[in-house]
């Protein structure tokens, strides 16, 4: 019987270890992937406290060291479901068997929506990026695409607007599916030039990006968009279905919970960017991994 599983070996989920951990609770971290999660994928992170440049997958190993370091316990499984009994015991039932424990952080995070292009993962990180806010610093002065027409592609379109030189946005449709307050400004600022009607259907480069091959929808003809990078914004997609009905999930699969992690069901605890909130970034995560793992704590405690 383990005190504390952590499905999810991200930001969050290690965070919650450690804090665990040093307050004498036994932890599982089950991950079915790589340890890090989003952020080891970061070719260079520069907005987490402590390091004023690592690698995403530097951070990453150096959190999963620490966690091993003060006696986690580690298992490469993909949960596939969570239940708990009359007792109050935990199950996470995964491909290669069961666990069970006391209480459950879900950690699991999100993944980011890719185009589908062939070359996406080869240059991912090498001009090919999914958060502006994260990477959009490494491309100040520069000119720079992004994809998508949603509220997440709108803010990001303002943010890199004020370090590049230009942002041409390329949408789907002549119109935006955002809040209107945002659509406006990204109408009004001067250097986004938005590229309607127009489908990216290549990116072009070997070890880097060096641009784009555009397709424009309207007059059936494709030209190359000479960029050193380009930020996809067409949205998350959280795994959480897994868990129901022990947890309840927004309407875009985000598992809802209080500002103390906690979920609909008593001793299970959701952190970072599985969970509905309104900003996703390491740090957020971090303390998401915090109070979840100080709540277990608590709970367990009582």
């Amino acid at each position: 019987m383990t005190d504390i599983i952590i499905v999810g070996c991200g930001t969050a989920g290690m965070t919650a270890a450690i804090y665990a951990l040093r307050n004498n609770k036994s932890v599982l971290i089950l991950e079915s992937e790589a340890v890090g999660g989003q952020i080891a994928i970061s070719p260079k992170v520069e907005n987490f406290p402590t390091y004023r440049s690592i690698s995403g997958q530097d951070l990453a190993t150096k959190m999963f060291e620490q966690t091993l370091d003060l006696g986690a316990r580690f298992e490469l499984e993909n949960a596939l479901s969570i239940s708990k009994d009359e007792n109050g015991v935990f199950t996470v039932k995964t491909d290669i068997g069961e666990h069970k424990s006391l209480a459950v952080i879900i950690a699991t995070g999100a993944k980011q929506k890719h185009i589908g292009i062939a070359s996406e993962d080869k240059l991912l990180g090498n001009g090919v990026y999914y958060c502006a806010i994260c990477d959009g610093a490494f491309y100040k002065g520069k000119e720079v695409a992004l994809i998508g027409d949603g509220n997440t592609a709108l803010q990001s379109a303002i943010m890199l607007s004020s370090i590049c030189t230009k942002v041409y946005m390329l949408t789907w449709f002549d119109k935006f599916f955002g809040d209107e307050s945002l659509v406006t400004t990204v109408r009004k600022t001067e250097n986004i030039v938005i590229m309607p009607y127009t489908n990216v259907t290549d990116f072009l480069g070997n070890d880097r990006l060096t641009g784009l091959k555009v397709l424009d929808r309207l007059k059936g003809t494709e030209f190359i968009l000479e960029v050193p990078a380009v930020f996809v914004a067409i949205g998350q997609i959280p795994d959480n279905k897994r868990f129901l009905p022990l947890v309840e999930l927004d309407k875009d699969g985000y598992v809802l919970g209080d500002d103390a992690m906690n979920t609909k069901t008593e001793g299970l605890f959701v952190a970072g960017d599985t969970r509905k909130k309104a900003i996703r970034q390491l740090t957020t995560a971090a303390g998401d991994g915090a109070i979840a793992a100080m709540s277990a704590i608590a709970y367990l405690n009582r």
